[in-house]
């Protein structure tokens, strides 16, 4: 029986899940390691939920330092089929503002030192990733952001750089020639690997300020940052609960099958060590009568 259904990511500003009953804090052991932080996992909207505080309450843990694979996999462990997760970015174009939700639907790598896929050490597995963001999953939020009054953009691509540094002015500049919406520090490497995981998986980018390519942007003050960290906070827990409570019952998308045509490996060839670390990932495609299904 899973102990969740849905999981949720909580970003910068987002530590907690207002409106969890029945709370109960799990911590999990992985193959990859330790999470961020023990899941918190309760009833939410007559579902079972599973929180995950990204960098760790107290936000102690740098975007780089992330265990991303540790943290997908303990989604997986509980039992969770569907991810939201919540970003705080910068906006790369005048039309996102402040307080706005984008919920894209593209992502942009220019990232540099993360591990970022459950395979390797003789298994090799090439998931599509043209499509990177669950469309059915993406639906639901942006409706969910519409019923609680919230401005939610459905559709644009999210940059995800290195950090923890921010962008120069010429990096930022270049992105917004490239046609970005906006940027963050986290977001692509779980959206990989919960599609490895079979995990729909969907980002709202919850966008604080403008980069650093506004000419405003040196006016804006810490306060007013602060400001705006907290009042998204208190819209992405409204629009998570809305999201919830309309998530449909069963999955109509293929996140559920992204492993079907991956896996090149001749399973007589995967190490023994390698199938017993991915077995819950792979489990299913490598029994003997999985081939003849």
């Amino acid at each position: 029986m899973p102990q969740a259904e849905i999981g949720i990511i909580g970003g910068s500003g987002l530590y907690s899940m207002p409106g969890l009953t029945k709370v109960k804090e799990v911590r999990l052991k992985t193959p990859f390691g330790a999470p961020s932080d023990a899941y918190v996992c309760g009833t939410l909207e007559g579902h079972k939920v599973a929180f995950l505080a990204r960098h760790g309450r107290g936000h102690h843990l740098l975007p780089s330092e992330l265990n991303f694979r540790a943290n997908i996999h303990g989604f997986k462990q509980l039992g969770v089929e569907r991810i939201v997760s919540i970003s705080a970015v910068g906006a790369l174009k005048e039309e996102h503002k402040p307080l706005d939700f984008v919920i894209p639907d593209q992502f942009f790598d220019r990232t540099r030192h993360r591990v970022d896929t459950f395979f390797g050490n003789g298994l090799v597995a090439h998931i599509a990733f043209a499509d990177p963001v669950c469309g059915e999953l993406a639906a639901v939020v942006a409706h969910a952001c519409q019923n609680v009054g919230v401005v939610g953009k459905l559709g644009g691509t999210y940059l995800c750089m290195e950090g923890p540094q921010f962008s120069t002015k010429a990096e930022s500049n270049v992105y917004r020639g490239l046609g970005m919406d906006v940027i963050g520090m986290t977001n692509l490497q779980e959206a990989k690997l919960a599609r490895e995981a079979e995990l729909c998986y969907v980002t709202v980018a919850m966008v604080t300020d403008y980069d650093c390519w506004h000419p405003h942007h040196d006016s804006v003050t810490v306060d007013q940052i602060i400001a705006v960290l907290v009042k998204n906070a208190e819209n992405a827990a409204k629009v998570v609960r809305q999201t919830v409570a309309d998530m449909p019952p069963d999955r109509s998308c293929k996140c559920g099958s992204a492993l079907a045509h991956a896996i090149l490996t001749n399973p007589k060839k995967i190490p023994p060590a390698t199938k017993k670390k991915l077995k819950l990932i792979v489990g299913k495609y490598l029994r003997p009568s999985a081939k003849s299904k």
